[in-house]
Parts: C-alpha cells; sequence; structure tokens
C-alpha cells in the first residue's frame, strides 16, 4: 500500500493534462514558465508533484467574471486577454453596455488564459499582444496549432502598428487586429457579427 500510495504522489505530464482537463503541450508550457513545480528524470521523463497539480488545478480565475453555462441558448463566451486592470474595467463596461448576446470572462496574463481556453473554449477571444511571461502572439499561435480545440473568433487589440506587428510575424491568419485606443464602435460591430454568426450555427 505504501508503495501505491508513493506513486500517486507524483504524475506524468499526461496524467497531469487529464486531471487539469488541459493538453499535454499546455502543461508542458506551464511547467517551462514555472508556473507548475515539476522536475526531470534522468531518462529526461518530466514528474510532476500530484500537490502542485491539484493546486493549480484550485488556483482562482485572475478576475473572471461569472461565466453562463455554455449551453446557454444564444449567449456567446467571450473571454478577454487583458494585462492592465484599467484597460479590463474599460472593457467590461463598453462591451456590458452593448446587450450582446454574451458573457464575459477575463484573464491578466497568458498562461491562465491558456487554461481557461482550454477548460471552456471559449467562442471569441479578445488579446493583447504585450504582456509580461507569454505574450499574446505565443497564446495566439499556441490555441491555432492545437487541434484539439475547435475553431474560435480572436481578435489582437494591441497597441502596436502595423509595421511593429510585422516585425513580429505579422497578424496570423484569420485574427482580426484592433489597434488602441479601440475605435469601440468598429469592435461593437465585430462581437456583434461574430454573435450573429455563432447564433446561426446552433440553429
Amino acid at each position: 500500500m505504501k508503495n501505491a500510495t508513493q506513486t500517486e504522489e507524483v504524475c506524468t505530464t499526461q496524467r497531469a493534462a487529464e486531471l487539469l482537463g488541459i493538453s499535454v503541450s499546455t502543461v508542458q508550457q506551464l511547467v517551462e514558465a514555472g508556473e507548475i513545480e515539476a522536475w526531470k528524470t534522468k531518462g529526461g521523463h518530466r514528474r510532476i508533484p500530484l500537490a502542485a497539480v491539484m493546486a493549480y488545478k484550485l488556483q482562482p480565475g485572475a478576475e473572471l467574471a461569472p461565466a453562463k453555462p455554455h449551453s446557454a441558448p444564444g449567449a456567446a463566451a467571450v473571454l478577454i486577454v487583458e494585462d492592465n486592470p484599467m484597460q479590463r474595467q474599460l472593457y467590461q463596461k463598453q462591451i456590458g453596455s452593448w446587450g450582446l448576446p454574451a458573457t464575459l470572462a477575463f484573464c491578466d496574463n497568458g498562461y491562465q488564459a491558456l487554461l481557461e481556453v482550454a477548460r471552456r473554449q471559449p467562442d471569441i477571444l479578445l488579446v493583447d499582444i504585450l504582456m509580461e511571461g507569454m505574450d499574446g502572439y505565443e497564446l495566439i499561435n499556441t490555441i491555432l496549432a492545437d487541434s484539439h480545440l475547435r475553431p474560435m473568433h480572436i481578435a489582437i487589440l494591441s497597441g502596436l502598428d502595423h509595421e511593429a506587428l510585422q516585425t513580429r510575424g505579422g497578424v496570423p491568419r484569420g485574427v482580426v487586429f484592433f489597434q488602441k485606443p479601440v475605435n469601440f464602435d468598429e469592435l461593437r460591430g465585430y462581437l456583434r457579427a461574430c454573435c450573429a454568426q455563432l447564433e446561426r450555427d446552433t440553429k
């Protein structure tokens, strides 16, 4: 019995992914970033303390707004990734006043956002680019490369201009770009169009 207990005290990357409800690649990125404690065996295999996995699982979302069940008819799940608290408040005030058939949730860093995307798979993702740790580009490219995630509407909201974005690889295919300060009339039109398309697709 003692040996069984000891083996349960650590887990593989695959087991950690199952416990957290995310992909193995996401767990690996969280480990590399130091968000989840882990070590490597002599053979190069990652081993993760079960306690570290459960501690990460219990971490509260970074200022996540209460989300309605994803099955709520006509409600699009919108996740906004922005590390500036004043900007988050502005988005919540503006977007919340438009009467869209949508629920809003917020993350203040790319790692938390990656976990939320894997768990909830939002319909619409709005992402800042310049953030500590995992920036918006790395977050978006990780999502686009994960075949286990269903397609979602993605838009960049950034103070960088088109020229600066080009030096970082440009705007990924299928992603929309809004330069800060954001034109809220344009953003409202974009979100309305996304919500309308999602509503049509669910009929």
